[in-house]
């Protein structure tokens, strides 16, 4: 419905900004993730959390899907006391058969 119908309809129209145009800095990910700015720097430069070649932490930019992986990395070493070679390679196999579902369902298995 567009924005005219909906205003004719008495509903306001809905708005939304997508989260991948407004990348992170390393504090917001760290402050959205509960950690330290330590623990997000020490995944980044062992390649867990983001590739980067820029030594320079004040200009990493953090997308969606970062912040997603990063709780996840954070939620895994919490839970089950997971060292960070341990949770990243929980969340490289769980992001490995999300991805490998949606290839199925694209083709119509189920």
């Amino acid at each position: 419905m567009g924005q005219a119908m909906e205003a004719a309809a008495g509903q306001s129209p809905i708005t939304a900004v997508l989260i991948d145009e407004s990348a992170l800095t390393l504090e917001e990910l760290a402050r959205a993730c509960a950690v330290e700015r330590d623990w997000v720097v020490q995944r980044v430069r062992t390649g867990i959390l983001m590739e980067c070649d820029s030594e320079d932490c004040v200009s990493w930019r953090f997308t969606s899907a970062d912040l997603v992986r990063a709780r996840r990395l954070c939620q895994i070493e919490r839970d089950f006391e997971a060292n960070d070679d341990v949770a990243a390679l929980v969340v490289d196999l769980s992001e490995e058969i999300c991805r490998l579902r949606r290839k199925l369902s694209a083709a119509g298995v189920k």
